[in-house]
């Protein structure tokens, strides 16, 4: 398996992504981290860079994620907004943990906001489909198929014990 090659290859696995905890709000599309490969402040920055961007990239395919390296005296997260505006959120100092809170309170989605768009997904509905709980109890309901055996007798060259038996 030549996904699993490489440092923490755990990271490659659909359930790691889908463990993503930051899904960002919609206005967001561009979400950029800049930090340094050295100092001890920027480890927070680092950690969060290797086991959360591939997270963030997973839960919000619609957001373009950018880092930048060795570009700042400080770690810095910057959202840019739909509408022209951005956001600066500092991360000096902070672990990989109090990032991810701290950018879930900021520029993500409630649990409220996300199980009313999970609701709303379900809810949507395949005008195609039929039976018990959707619009159409019957295929037969839809216009141009056979009308129901239930209610109008097929006729015989589509009924199996006609074709079938013998003469």
């Amino acid at each position: 398996m030549s996904f699993m090659k490489g440092r923490a290859p755990i990271r490659r696995t659909l359930e790691y992504l889908n463990a993503g905890r930051l899904v960002l709000k919609d206005k967001v599309k561009i979400f950029s981290v800049n930090y340094n490969t050295y100092g001890e402040h920027h480890d927070g920055a680092r950690d969060f860079v290797f086991w959360n961007i591939p997270q963030v990239q997973y839960k919000n395919p619609a957001v373009q994620v950018v880092t930048f390296k060795n570009m700042t005296p400080s770690p810095f997260v910057r959202c840019y907004f739909e509408d022209g505006r951005d956001i600066l959120i500092d991360i000096d100092s902070k672990n990989r943990h109090e990032i991810m809170d701290h950018l879930m309170k900021v520029v993500g989605k409630t649990k409220e906001q996300l199980d009313a768009e999970a609701r709303l997904a379900e809810s949507k509905d395949n005008p195609a489909n039929f039976g018990h709980g959707c619009n159409r109890h019957c295929i037969c309901e839809i216009p141009g198929q056979v009308p129901c055996p239930a209610l109008v007798k097929l006729p015989d060259h589509m009924r199996g014990k006609h074709i079938f038996a013998p003469k």
